[in-house]
């Protein structure tokens, strides 16, 4: 197999990755279409010392971390709980990400990120849960298995979180965002009856802002960076730090987003 098939096996997972670091799609993936341009034009840059999916985290990372505004925290003004999320530096969200939604080994994560496993597990304690429960807000789960629903309700209010309730089609789901406004949606793509979980999002998109988690047991189909898709994205089965992760970004990116509208109004 050659290394442009091997890497190619891995480029879907880079973008979940990259899009949950970036907050948003188009972001993550010109990073990701940045780091395969720098593979095409010198093959030499993909660390040999490792396995191929590490050296191309380690490749992406570095090309990452060669932008200032990326290695910064941001301001340190405003409310208290937006204080606390600007101190959150990217270090810590990469490390964990890359163990929380990627499942590297600690040895794999610290290669990526050029440490020691000693400075990856503080940077892994430093973000997390505690930035989940520090930002709680209301959920909204669009989810049609009984136990995969309850799982995620355990899971998010024991991060800190109130869960408004639990839809099981496109209907309930717009029904209940018309009449509780969700902080946060958690939701499956495809329902079991055949309605869409995509649709019924992108219903709800169009009367309020919400920052929205897709849920899905086929995340290869909505990574390929061939149309609009997901910015977050959980596969199932899914880890439980890895809804608290992916849970810890889309709120970080909602909170700054929302300070930012007020300072510049």
């Amino acid at each position: 197999m050659s290394i442009s098939q091997i890497v190619a096996q891995h480029v879907p997972y880079l973008r979940r990755y990259a899009r949950a670091l970036t907050g948003s799609q188009q972001s993550g993936d010109a990073y990701v279409a940045a780091t395969l341009e720098a593979l095409v034009q010198d093959q030499s840059v993909l660390d040999t010392g490792t396995s191929t999916r590490v050296g191309l985290y380690r490749l992406f990372t570095t090309i990452w971390n060669s932008l200032g505004v990326n290695t910064e925290p941001g301001s340190s003004g405003g409310h208290s709980v937006e204080r606390h999320l600007s101190q959150i530096a990217p270090m810590p969200r990469q490390a964990f990400l890359l163990v929380a939604l990627e499942g590297l080994s600690e040895d794999e994560a610290a290669k990526v990120l050029d440490i020691d496993v000693p400075h990856l597990r503080e940077l892994v304690d430093q973000s997390g849960r505690e930035l989940a429960a520090e930002i709680a807000t209301d959920v909204l789960i669009i989810e049609d298995e009984t136990f995969i629903a309850l799982d995620l309700e355990a899971l998010v209010e024991g991060l800190g979180h109130n869960v408004l309730g639990v839809a099981r089609t496109h209907s309930e789901a717009v029904a209940l965002a018309r009449t509780k406004q969700p902080g946060v949606i958690l939701a499956d793509i495809q329902l079991a009856d055949g309605s869409s979980g995509l649709d019924a999002v992108n219903e709800m998109l169009r009367s309020f802002e919400v920052p929205v988690i897709f849920i899905t047991a086929y995340p290869e189909r909505f990574l390929t960076g061939e149309r609009p898709e997901p910015a977050f994205l959980i596969a199932k089965p899914f880890q439980p730090a890895t809804v608290s992760a992916v849970l810890s970004q889309a709120l970080f990116f909602a909170r700054n987003a929302k300070r930012k509208e007020r300072k510049a109004s």
